[in-house]
């Protein structure tokens, strides 16, 4: 997991100049800015999204103290019934888009600089779409350190479109940016965090999770969400956080962690009774930590060969589009999500995480009917 600065308001300021001069001057860019794609959820479902607020007035903001209180930001996906006129989400807005055009190379080293429009990468999520009527199992999510939640988009959607509500839940501080109703949000984070920094965000994190698990109840969505069936599962630092959440909080019946250390807390993992799946690839930068700190786990394992640490986002099917742009560099790609297939990496985790969560999460059968109950 690494973590970069947030830009300098400086560097932001200077290319809005630059922007403005090459406007002045009549001089356009020597390519057009090139439009990535995510791949449609493969489910029999289209998908809703709402986004929503929350405010935990219970404590302060550990990377912003003087804000009083710690906020976060959540997009819930779910089957909907009909997403006719609903358009779809992007998956940045047009805010976090620009802040995002800066700090790419800073949050994953070899991603361009220029040359992409990030704010036209369009999910497969509608917006504010009527949801399919029925209570469903409700899974929680959370990113890597310095990814904002809705780079996990893609695997989401597939979920939701299989019948679950997914929560993306954004963490404030390590995210790379989040547009907040008072403003942006940029990470704190400089380089690799030291032990005492990563306890602050995985302690941060499960807090945010069991908090937003009690505000569930209170959405408009509450009633398609089946409270007594929650999932939690995260991609690295987005990982740990969720088997941490699984060892600390009942409500929680089975977790997934893709690619997360387990050495922050020995004694969480110990008594862990509760169903866990756990992915790792093969091009992982820290394999021996990894396996250190998962040894003794009890969990299901799935090896992704020829896959490197990013193909657990959607970074799986971006930077294979950049490259293919001439905008990252075959050793860039390599190091970001592997040489290998990356849809196909992917659509081991969708089928893996989707079919783990269906048998682990079932719905309960309904009692049986005696012989002289009424036909």
């Amino acid at each position: 997991m690494t973590q970069h600065p947030a830009p300098s308001r400086r560097t932001v300021a200077k290319g809005a100049l630059l922007a403005a001069a090459a406007t002045l001057l009549g001089t356009t860019p020597a390519r057009a800015a090139t439009r990535l794609r995510l791949p449609a959820p493969t489910g029999p479902h289209p998908v809703g999204v709402r986004t929503f607020a929350l405010t935990d007035t219970s404590r302060n903001d550990p990377w912003e103290p003087a804000a009083g209180v710690r906020e976060v930001m959540i997009s819930v996906l779910y089957p909907a019934r009909t997403v006719r006129g609903r358009p779809r989400a992007p998956q940045l807005t047009e805010a976090e888009a620009k802040e995002f055009a800066d700090l790419a190379p800073r949050v994953h080293e070899g991603l361009p600089a220029a040359g992409v429009d990030w704010g036209a990468v369009l999910t497969h999520g509608h917006v504010d779409a009527p949801p399919l009527p029925g209570r469903r199992p409700v899974l929680l999510y959370g990113p890597g350190g310095g990814d904002c939640r809705t780079l996990g988009t893609t695997l989401a959607e597939d979920l939701a479109s299989h019948g679950r509500v997914v929560v993306l839940v954004d963490h404030p501080g390590d995210a790379s940016q989040v547009e907040l109703p008072g403003g942006m949000r940029w990470t704190v984070l400089r380089g690799n965090p030291d032990p005492e920094t990563f306890r602050t965000m995985i302690d941060t994190r499960v807090a945010d999770l069991r908090f937003v698990l009690d505000r569930l109840g209170t959405l408009p969505l509450a009633p398609v969400m089946d409270l007594d069936r929650i999932g939690v599962y995260g991609h690295s630092a987005g990982g740990t956080a969720a088997v941490h959440a699984l060892a600390a909080d009942d409500r929680i019946s089975a977790g997934v962690n893709l690619e997360g250390y387990l050495d922050l807390d020995p004694a969480v993992t110990e008594g862990l009774d509760r169903p866990l799946l756990m992915f790792r690839t093969d091009g992982f930068e820290d394999a021996a930590r990894l396996e250190r700190s998962w040894a003794g786990v009890p969990a299901r394992r799935v090896l992704l060969a020829r896959s490197g640490h990013w193909v657990l986002s959607d970074y799986a099917f971006l930077v294979p589009q950049l490259q293919a742009a001439g905008l990252v560099t075959a050793g860039a790609r390599a190091a970001l999500v592997g040489p290998g297939d990356t849809a196909a990496a992917m659509a081991v985790v969708r089928r893996g995480v989707g079919s783990f969560f269906a048998r682990r999460l079932r719905a309960p059968a309904p009692p049986a009917r005696g012989r002289g109950a009424s036909q």
